[in-house]
């Protein structure tokens, strides 16, 4: 009991008024079959005396009882449907304000994480219970469980009560048995995350749309059926194995101590029959009622799954919040919340932006020493400066640490030693999310969302003019002018009316997000490779006409092309994680280093093919 009081917590979320009506409406189905057993009983009875006493009050009865289980049904079916839906929008609120808000990517990318995300998904996803079914699902346990307490007052009265309280404390014993079953199974599955994972990535791989051209130009389809069947292998064998080990068995077993208990009760009944001590109401009424505790002995299709399986859903969810780091949950929703949609109008995603977030100056990278967990050491000891309102150009090779720079002066990892400040403030103290709001950043594995071009742009304003500036100072003005729609056309061809778009396209729609984001008041814009789709002409172009719109604000321009950010105001040189050049495209060429070595060889193969001049 101890481990659903987490589910049952969750009950105020579907609104009291709805719980309420939900155990009223268990209850009534609890009592109904009972209400059933004693008119049916009756109706029995009275047919000797049928033609002298009649029958058509019992059969009124019987029958009544029989169509009001009927009608009630639809309505116990909604109740039970509206409790899961609200608290799983509850709980998918509280995934959200974890996943986006508190929980650091360093954390989201570790391995227990991503299974406890992965069984959360499957819930949510309807694939398993949920914890929103888990919740219903215990409501419904009244049900059988009022039917069981009905059952064995009949006993009682028309039998004994020593016959009645072993017939209960049968069912009880069968009952507790089946469920342990059932919660060893929970933990078999719970160690099967792994193999879900990588067979549902696997299958995902062979049936969806991502990889669907390399599978056919390589011929990959023998070796990934060869792989789907491998992990379905790997994770059905231990599942049918453990299933029948820890469910099947033990069913054999209690079904056998249920049917054990009957017979008790039978025998009981038949000695009292042959005596003459029972008449023909209390017979009927004791066969029907003696059948109801041996169904205890059996899964209950509408409660043990999903409470089982959506209190281990409900565990996941806590588990990740906890390993996330979150220390208070958001409170619960003010009185009535839960009637209203889960889903509610977009907010903008820039418009709390010009409140402020953190203090502005110049970025400073003190002694900074940072390595992926598991990972090689990318900085051991970096020391850099990113001018206030000037542009910085990071350049190197590819492996230079320029992307991981980016991910520590966002806050997504924290430094395993020195430190970052922004204005002389160290970066650790400040609020992570207030930072971040003080950010326009685009990387190179930007997202692609399936929404329309106005949303990618302004992920929720809906100021048009402000959303078509910032298409035109990306150069993706074209772009939206060529929609059928324009700003209101869907980016994605799967839909009826959508349109998809070029990579340099979703590049230039990208920029413009990014834009948009420091005309609502972002004060430092990085671009991480955002032009490595673009030809090296439309590249020089755009940070020709970026540097110079974007003139006094904190830019950071990362790029591997050294010959394309040359107008920048600061360029840095970055090899192997260390600083090994500074200054500006004039005084780093004069110096004849590492920028002029690589300026030049590059400069020299793009002007062989006629695409820019050194």
């Amino acid at each position: 009991m101890r481990r659903w009081l987490p589910i049952l917590s969750l009950l105020p979320h579907a609104g009291r008024a709805t719980v309420a009506a939900s155990a009223l409406l268990n209850v009534v189905f609890g009592l109904l079959p009972i209400a059933v057993i004693w008119w049916m009983s009756l109706l029995l009875a009275t047919v000797p005396h049928a033609a002298t006493e009649g029958i058509g009050i019992a059969l009124a009865l019987t029958v009544g009882s029989l169509a009001l289980q009927q009608l009630l049904g639809p309505f116990q079916t909604a109740l039970a449907e509206v409790i899961s839906r609200r608290i799983d929008g509850h709980c998918v609120q509280l995934l959200l304000a974890t996943s986006f808000r508190d929980a650091p990517i360093a954390t989201l990318e570790q391995p227990g994480v991503l299974d406890r995300l992965a069984d959360i998904r499957s819930a949510f996803d309807r694939t398993t219970a949920s914890p929103g079914d888990a919740a219903a699902a215990t409501l419904a346990l009244l049900a059988r469980y009022v039917q069981l307490a009905g059952a064995v007052l009949l006993i009682a009265v028309v039998l004994d009560p020593l016959t009645a309280l072993v017939v209960g404390a049968t069912a009880i014993v069968i009952r507790f048995g089946q469920r342990g079953s059932l919660g060893r199974f929970g933990a078999m599955w719970d160690g099967l995350t792994a193999n879900r994972r990588r067979l549902h990535y696997v299958r995902t791989l062979a049936t969806g749309t991502d990889a669907a051209k390399e599978i056919r130009v390589l011929g990959l389809r023998g070796w990934l059926g060869d792989r789907l069947r491998a992990e379905n292998d790997g994770y059905l064998q231990p599942f049918w194995a453990g299933r029948r080990r820890l469910l099947m068995w033990p069913f054999v077993g209690f079904a056998t101590v249920g049917l054990l208990g009957a017979a008790l009760a039978l025998a009981q009944l038949a000695r009292g029959t042959a005596a003459g001590e029972l008449s023909l109401l209390q017979f009927a009424v004791a066969v029907q009622a003696v059948l109801i505790p041996i169904r205890f002995g059996v899964y209950f299709p509408e409660c043990d799954v999903q409470t089982q399986f959506g209190t281990r859903s409900y565990t996941a969810l806590t588990d990740f919040i906890a390993l996330a780091g979150v220390p208070d949950a958001p409170p619960p929703p003010p009185r009535g919340a839960a009637d209203r949609p889960v889903l509610r109008p977009s907010t903008p995603r820039f418009a709390a932006r010009r409140d402020g977030g953190g203090p502005v100056g110049a970025i400073r990278f003190e002694g900074v020493a940072f390595g992926y967990p598991g990972g090689h050491r990318v900085f051991t000891s970096l020391d850099l400066e990113l001018p206030a309102g000037r542009s910085t150009a990071i350049v190197g090779l590819n492996g230079a640490g320029k992307t991981t720079l980016v991910k520590l002066l966002a806050r997504f990892y924290d430094p395993d030693g020195g430190r970052i400040t922004v204005g002389g403030t160290d970066l650790a103290e400040l609020d992570p999310r207030q930072w971040q709001r003080r950010l326009a950043v685009i990387f190179q594995d930007f997202n692609r969302y399936e929404l329309s071009a106005a949303e990618n742009i302004g992920l929720g304003d809906t100021d048009e003019a402000a959303l078509l500036r910032a298409a035109d100072r990306a150069g993706a003005r074209d772009v939206v002018d060529s929609l059928p729609g324009g700003l209101t056309t869907n980016l994605f061809s799967r839909y009826a009316d959508g349109r998809d778009l070029s990579g340099g396209q979703w590049q230039r729609i990208a920029l413009a997000r990014a834009l948009h984001a420091v005309h609502s008041g972002a004060s430092v814009l990085i671009l991480d490779e955002p032009t490595a789709q673009l030809d090296v002409r439309a590249e020089v172009e755009f940070y020709d006409q970026f540097l110079t719109r974007t003139e006094g604000l904190t830019s950071i321009v990362i790029s591997h092309r050294f010959s394309t950010v040359r107008r920048a105001d600061h360029i840095v040189v970055l090899e192997h994680g260390t600083v090994v050049e500074r200054g500006d495209h004039d005084s780093l060429l004069a110096a004849d280093g590492r920028y002029a070595e690589m300026f030049h060889l590059q400069a020299s193969r793009f002007a062989a093919v006629g695409e820019v001049a050194a």
